[in-house]
């Protein structure tokens, strides 16, 4: 748990400081036109570099800090359900998808390892 909550951490702080520092070079790099306000996409980079910051504090206990990982879980489950929602009503292009995979999908299973870890340590102690 702690390897994977590391893992997450440094992936989110670099991910958010690349997305603040230079907001456009995703777009760039999907060929999709850039945003008009690009403050809001550095503000997503700030959130996301601070879940990054959660993490780590959470990866010396995930079992005392599971609450930050359910945040962080229903983030990664609400990000896509949003995009597929403004997909098929012609907002986003689906180039938006790849943000999915790095940031949401490939760390749904880690994810819910550790929450169902913290499921199993509570039923038991509750014995």
């Amino acid at each position: 748990m702690k390897l994977i909550l590391r893992l997450a951490a440094i992936y989110n702080l670099l991910w958010g400081f690349w997305v603040v520092v230079f907001p456009n070079q995703f777009f760039d790099f999907t060929g999709m036109a850039p945003i008009n306000h690009v403050m809001i996409w550095q503000g997503m980079g700030m959130v996301i570099g601070v879940y990054g910051l959660g993490y780590w504090w959470a990866s010396y206990n995930a079992l005392k800090h599971w609450p930050i990982v359910a945040v962080g879980f229903l983030g990664k489950i609400f990000g896509p359900i949003g995009f597929f929602y403004n997909y098929f009503k012609n907002e986003v292009p689906f180039e938006f998808f790849y943000t999915l995979i790095i940031n949401d999908f490939i760390w749904w299973i880690p994810f819910i390892y550790i929450l169902k870890k913290v499921h199993y340590e509570y039923q038991w102690q509750l014995k």
